[in-house]
């Protein structure tokens, strides 16, 4: 096919987020990238706010010095707009999608801003003129058939791609059909929810903000009415990535008010609970999209779209060719001595865990993902959910509760050694959990803070035509062997629910004896990525 040849490197459409007021819609039209464009010299390496100077350029300068895009402006026309034959597209380029043209007083009618349908219904015409475009140019070697686009989208931006894919009112199927993948940063995908008056209120329209109440969502979304409103349908939510943030600290929009408003476990606006999706794959069971914590908040200086972090999550997920999942499934949990007494005396015990992890790509200066209870994004489970079942008797776990650690997207393209391996190291931690014995807290022997199981492993994975999935893998404890993989894994294939290989899997074991401790294995998948 003609796009065997451009792939994975199709043309990229951002989608801006949110501008509440006019004289905001003023300023983004006034910016031909609308913000793509927007670095940083700032950078936040600690919680205490210590500063240093780190000099990210933007997305968009980025994508074009290190994968060779180009924007569509020329002699000061946009080559997208123009109805010269002569002015071409090329393939590997990035569109703006300036939707809020409409709605300025200088390029619009300026009498208010249109809904939500009206900006999913400009996408899909947006997305079939660029299709026109590139395929008209025979240097570009494609076909209207084999023709894709990624969908690049920060805040609303992603609620407004969404609509598109998921409202058959809103769009055409060419024109879904498309779209190759979705990257969000700080998307609302469950709506925005503020102290006291919680959801955003439907009744609340300054500024077109009820595009965030969820029964307003529904609407737009095509989607059910109810709490949850992250539900993506009419396309794989595999292919749909999360970026999310967990800094409210640095969101300084209103003085301050929107974060102090969202709260500590938010990025200053969108909490990191409704920043997700999930939806049926293609084997009819619920998944969750991929997703990254990171410490960044919604804009600004330390903003998530001009963040080291965010720019490696989203080029790796557009372009690298391996997926690789880490979930823990945990077999038994044991108890101080005095709270297994207390247990076996009949006494009603309880007991909460928080699961930390962070992951970091070999050759990246930064944590891919990172989930910390300091930073109110680490993963929490009671006792309850882990083992349920009838209390005082001995319960088999519950894998579905297993908690997913990270999904990490791995270029060989950036591999460092001679051998094309690809390589991350994640840094899993269980803390100490919170007892409660007939009500009471158990503090005997208790340091906040502290952990029952701390180890930082290195998985790498070598290329390898005879080995299952293609790839060879090895995994070590950097207690034993710093900076290397000892192990050969032992892998099996990985099957979907209909029995079909979709990549491979091999178990690392986790085990701390002593009690409080744990034991079960952590669950490495690897799949191929396209």
């Amino acid at each position: 096919m003609a796009s065997e040849s451009q792939h994975p490197y199709h043309p990229i459409i951002y989608v801006r987020g949110f501008a509440a007021s006019q004289s905001e819609i003023e300023e983004t039209v006034a910016d031909p990238y609308m913000g793509f464009n927007v670095g940083s010299t700032k950078s936040r390496v600690a919680w205490t706010g210590d500063v240093r100077k780190f000099f990210f350029e933007s997305p968009l300068v980025r994508l074009m010095s290190d994968h060779q895009y180009q924007d569509v402006f020329v002699d000061g026309d946009d080559l997208l707009a123009s109805e010269r034959p002569d002015d071409r597209v090329p393939y590997r380029c990035i569109i703006i999608y300036r939707y809020y043209d409409d709605a300025s007083k200088d390029f619009g009618d300026g009498n208010g801003t249109p809904p939500i349908e009206y900006f999913a219904k400009g996408l899909d015409r947006l997305i079939l003129r660029l299709r026109d475009k590139v395929c008209a140019d025979p240097k570009n070697n494609m076909t209207p058939e084999n023709f894709r686009v990624h969908l690049v989208a920060h805040s609303m931006g992603g609620l407004v791609c969404r609509a598109f894919l998921q409202n058959t009112q809103l769009g055409s199927a060419e024109a879904r059909t498309a779209v190759d993948k979705v990257f969000t940063y700080a998307t609302p995908h469950n709506g925005i929810d503020m102290r006291i008056v919680r959801n955003v209120p439907g009744w609340l329209s300054f500024g077109d903000i009820n595009n965030f109440n969820r029964d307003k969502m529904a609407g737009y979304l095509s989607v059910p009415k109810g709490d949850d409103v992250s539900v993506v349908t009419n396309f794989p939510p595999e292919r749909i990535f999360n970026l999310v943030g967990t800094n409210p600290r640095d969101y300084t929009v209103a003085g301050g008010v929107s974060a102090w408003a969202a709260g500590d476990a938010s990025d200053g606006l969108v909490r990191i609970e409704n920043a997700t999706t999930h939806g049926l794959g293609a084997d009819g069971v619920d998944v969750a999209s991929p997703r990254a914590y990171v410490n960044r908040s919604h804009s600004g200086h330390y903003g998530i779209v001009n963040s080291e972090e965010g720019y490696q999550n989203l080029t790796r997920f557009l372009f690298g060719t391996v997926r690789v999942d880490g979930i823990l499934d945990i077999d038994d949990i044991s108890l101080p001595a005095e709270v297994q007494k207390s247990f076996e005396d009949g006494k009603n015990v309880r007991a909460s865990y928080q699961f930390e992890c962070a992951a970091s790509v070999r050759g990246c200066n930064w944590q891919i993902t990172r989930r910390e209870v300091r930073e109110n994004s680490a993963i929490f489970r009671s006792y309850n959910e882990l083992f349920p079942g009838k209390e005082g008797t001995r319960r088999p776990a519950d894998r579905d509760r297993s908690p997913h650690l990270f999904t990490v997207f791995l270029d060989p393209n950036k591999s460092v050694k001679a051998s094309k391996s690809v390589s991350f190291l994640f840094d899993l931690k269980v803390l100490v959990p919170d007892y409660e014995v007939d009500g009471s807290i158990f503090m005997k022997r208790h340091f906040e803070g502290g952990y029952i199981y701390r180890q930082q492993i290195v998985v790498e994975a070598f290329p390898d035509a005879n080995a299952p999935g293609g790839w060879r893998m090895k995994y070590g404890f950097q207690d034993i062997n710093p900076g290397k993989p000892g192990v050969t894994a032992d892998t099996d294939a990985l099957r979907d629910a209909a029995q079909n290989t979709v990549g491979l899997t091999f178990d690392i074991p986790i085990e701390q004896r002593s009690k409080p401790g744990l034991s079960g294995k952590l669950r490495i998948e690897v799949r191929s990525w396209t």
